[in-house]
């Protein structure tokens, strides 16, 4: 029963990750297609569900006041720079591209688990994180032969602070956080920074051409980060860390078809090598006999 709980709850983050690629797909078309800019989509992608669940707490006569402010800080303020900067890599980067980038995160919260938490991950989990390593490698190469390496590396680093940020989601999930209360902090420290970026470097008048990216970057980004978010409170970390490598997949698919971007063969088997990842990943953990 335990098993199948934290098989379903890991479930979560496929969910999650077909609207993340939702959501990178609406980032890139608006920064290619309108010329709006990284920050203040990001504003966009921040202020709705932060006002979305300040009138849900209203409604519910919930309150926002938590013993965990600090925590809800170093998380919110990692998730921003990392939001950012993947925001940043959709409008200079192939789709497929930055969003694996983005997604190296998953090697990077192995990394600090064992560094700042202690733990060390099973064998399997290796395989898998390694697995799907080796995948995102054969995906960067184009990258790193183009003349854009100052901007892959600008977003690679972004992996970074989304692995700090996950960490510290499932650090306040243990401690009693509901994932909105989470979300909210999140998007509220969000839409402020970015708010700040952009009216630095400018804000774009709002269309009815823009409107309909807008609504759907803050929608998709708001039911992502909720189930990414209940995935991490009710999932085993580490597989839910393996799923949120079919992110680069649906990006994938979403950039051939609705971008026009091509697929070559390193790309094709590094795709491959993220699904078998996945898979990896949901094999059950061997038990010694007692």
């Amino acid at each position: 029963m335990i098993k199948t709980k934290y098989a379903l709850g890991s479930a979560w983050m496929i969910v999650a990750a077909f609207l993340f690629a939702l959501m990178s797909i609406l980032v890139k078309n608006a920064a290619t297609q309108l010329d709006m800019n990284p920050y203040e989509l990001a504003f966009w992608r921040s202020v709705l569900p932060a006002l979305m669940i300040f009138c849900g707490t209203l409604v519910r006569r919930q309150t926002l006041k938590t013993p965990f402010f600090w925590g809800h800080m170093k998380r919110s303020v990692a998730g921003t720079t990392a939001l950012l900067l993947a925001f940043y890599g959709l409008s200079q980067l192939p789709l497929a591209t930055s969003v694996t980038l983005n997604y190296t995160s998953v090697i990077f919260i192995a990394i600090l688990s064992i560094v700042w938490l202690k733990e060390t991950p099973s064998l399997k989990t290796w395989i898998a994180l390694l697995m799907g390593l080796g995948g995102i490698c054969l995906m960067l190469q184009p990258a790193f032969e183009s003349d854009r390496l100052i901007q892959t590396l600008i977003t690679l680093s972004g992996g970074i602070f989304t692995a700090f940020a996950l960490l510290q989601v499932r650090a306040l999930s243990l401690m009693g956080e509901p994932a909105w209360r989470i979300v909210f902090y999140f998007s509220a420290v969000a839409a402020a920074i970015s708010a700040v970026v952009a009216t630095w470097v400018g804000w774009h008048p709002l269309t009815m051409a823009s409107l309909p990216y807008i609504v759907g970057i803050g929608g998709a980004g708001l039911l992502a980060q909720l189930a990414m978010t209940h995935a991490y409170h009710v999932g085993e970390k580490f597989t839910v860390a393996a799923l949120s490598y079919l992110t680069v997949v649906f990006a994938s698919i979403y950039g051939v078809v609705f971008a026009g971007e091509t697929i070559g063969l390193i790309e094709i088997l590094g795709i491959v090598a993220v699904i078998l990842a996945g898979v990896v990943s949901s094999f059950p953990e061997k038990k010694n006999a007692d």
